[in-house]
């Protein structure tokens, strides 16, 4: 996948924050937006991920969220899933992008949702991985994870990258192998980026919990949705993803045994098949109407 063009990292004015993007492919091909979780970063979404998802014939962009990596951080603000699904637009109309297919793990499975909810004109095909509806008593936290969650922040670079080995032995997939080195590797360069990170967590940690249950308005989504979860996730039980397939209307839903909270190199094949087979249903739709 090296001939995959790239172009490296930019500042896109989104309106009320910077974001910071990249991209992987053809700037004419169709656009596949990719939105990370909570306090994680553009990097998180694995490189040899975004290639393989752009050799299927897409430009596959990557960013920060607000308060996260390389974007705007907003010490002392609150806000809401609603505005992190302006982000989005506010991205997309930088790019010059009048809709997208959007792709979000985790709380950025929440705000494609709350996109496609807010936004339907401006979304061609909607992916949710490993989220849920925001319904209570779904897609809960185990609290071993927990447990790790609330630990003191690590102080050093050493400590971080340790501390997130520990946090994933438990979170990550177990039918899987994981690339440690490359855990530690991408660590470091977040913790380089955003040294500063869990202000910026605590605050996308407060839209969530302020965040409405979306169930019924999920159900006005009308765009191909394909909604991947897996069947070992501690972070966001399994149940997230399937109340949000129940939610939406004609939504797929796609179980990975074996697959926890992560992305690891062994479910990329299914996992972009899945995410190109639906935005190529959103293609063949045409723009929203």
């Amino acid at each position: 996948m090296s001939d995959v063009r790239y172009d490296g990292p930019q500042l896109a004015d989104a309106g009320d924050v910077d974001l910071c993007f990249d991209a992987f492919g053809e700037p004419t091909s169709p656009t596949v937006l990719l939105v990370m979780g909570m306090g994680f970063q553009l990097v998180h979404w694995p490189e040899g991920f975004c290639r393989q998802l752009a050799a299927e014939g897409f430009r596959v962009v990557r960013f920060d969220n607000r308060d996260a990596g390389s974007s705007t951080h907003l010490p002392g603000r609150r806000y809401s899933l609603e505005d992190m699904a302006d982000d989005v637009v506010g991205l997309l109309d930088a790019l010059g992008v009048d809709s997208a297919h959007l792709v979000g793990a985790s709380l950025g499975g929440m705000v494609v949702q709350t996109t496609a909810i807010r936004h339907p004109r401006r979304v061609r095909s909607l992916a949710s991985l490993m989220s849920t509806t925001g319904r209570r008593g779904v897609g809960r936290t185990s609290p071993r994870v927990l447990r790790h969650l609330l630990s003191r922040p690590p102080r050093t670079v050493e400590e971080a990258v340790e501390r997130r080995v520990r946090v994933f032995a438990t979170i990550g997939s177990t039918g899987f192998d994981q690339d440690l080195d490359e855990l530690r590797r991408v660590t470091a360069l977040a913790m380089a980026r955003d040294p500063d990170a869990r202000g910026g967590r605590r605050r996308q940690h407060r839209a969530v919990r302020t965040a409405p249950d979306r169930t019924t308005a999920l159900r006005r989504v009308a765009v191909p949705t394909v909604v991947v979860h897996g069947t070992d996730d501690r972070m966001c039980h399994p149940s997230g993803g399937r109340a949000t397939a129940a939610a939406v209307p004609g939504a797929r839903l796609e179980v990975v045994e074996g697959m926890g909270h992560d992305l690891p190199p062994g479910a990329w094949p299914r996992l972009v098949r899945a995410i190109a087979d639906n935005a190529r249903r959103g293609e063949e739709r045409g723009r929203p109407g």
